[in-house]
């Protein structure tokens, strides 16, 4: 198995070639993928339980099996590298593991606490708090490699935060109209083709398409371009930024 993917790298076939290749059904590429990924899915997962992590441990095999969906479940055309897809995903099924097994210990430390004691609950309000405070900090986690993972492929476009921050629209009908632009594109498979492959917008096709005049899409690409990625992505709170404030 490892000898197939020695061969792969050889000939410079990138892990997104090869989940293509798994996808389409190369059982032992998968197996040679996951066999020599181990390491990652150790590393990624101790990252989160915050100790060593070793293949004999339940957190280790929902890492595994997160990172074996996330092989399957990759689209190499959204732009996003594999590695970065997967550890989003490995973190979040090992986080999922976490809470549910800490709700269950947390209900039968405080069933044991007080089992000959009518007059207190099962589950008392430190420990609602306390999984609520988990869940919160949770989301902030997501929502901070979601943003982490986003900063990544806007820079494969040439465009930065700092950009979007100096150069987006300051005036609400300008940001509709970009933002009508970006959906534009996604509505239009050439066009987001033609985004994702050449890292640039159609303008000669797109101007014929909407009712804003070239310099006007030129002057906003770069948020244009940040934005039709966000819909296109699985940027889950990114969108719904954009739908909270502009009611898409």
């Amino acid at each position: 198995m490892l000898s197939l993917l020695f061969m792969a790298r050889k000939k410079k076939k990138s892990l997104e070639d090869l989940a293509v290749d798994i996808q389409k059904g190369n059982e032992e590429a998968l197996n040679a993928v996951l066999d020599s990924y181990k390491p990652f899915v150790k590393k990624t997962v101790s990252s989160v339980c915050k100790k060593y992590i070793s293949e004999s441990d339940d957190e280790f095999s929902i890492g595994l099996m997160a990172f074996h969906d996330s092989i399957q479940k990759y689209e190499h055309k959204k732009g996003t590298s594999l590695i970065s897809f997967s550890e989003v995903i490995i973190k979040r099924r090992v986080i999922d593991y976490i809470r549910k097994n800490a709700k269950f210990k947390d209900i039968s430390m405080t069933g044991s606490r007080y089992e000959n004691e009518d007059d207190h609950p099962s589950v008392t309000l430190e420990d609602t708090l306390s999984l609520e405070e988990f869940q919160k900090k949770e989301e902030q986690q997501r929502r901070k490699e979601e943003i982490i993972q986003f900063q990544q492929l806007i820079s494969s476009y040439d465009v930065t935060f700092d950009d979007l921050l100096n150069q987006s629209p300051k005036h609400e009908d300008a940001r509709v109209n970009a933002i009508h632009v970006a959906q534009t594109i996604l509505e239009n498979e050439e066009f987001m083709d033609h985004l994702l492959e050449k890292k640039q917008l159609p303008i000669k096709k797109l101007e014929k398409k909407v009712k804003v005049s070239r310099k006007t899409i030129e002057r906003n690409r770069k948020y244009i371009i940040a934005v039709a990625l966000i819909l296109y992505g699985d940027f889950i709170y990114l969108k719904e930024y954009l739908k909270g404030r502009l009611g898409l």
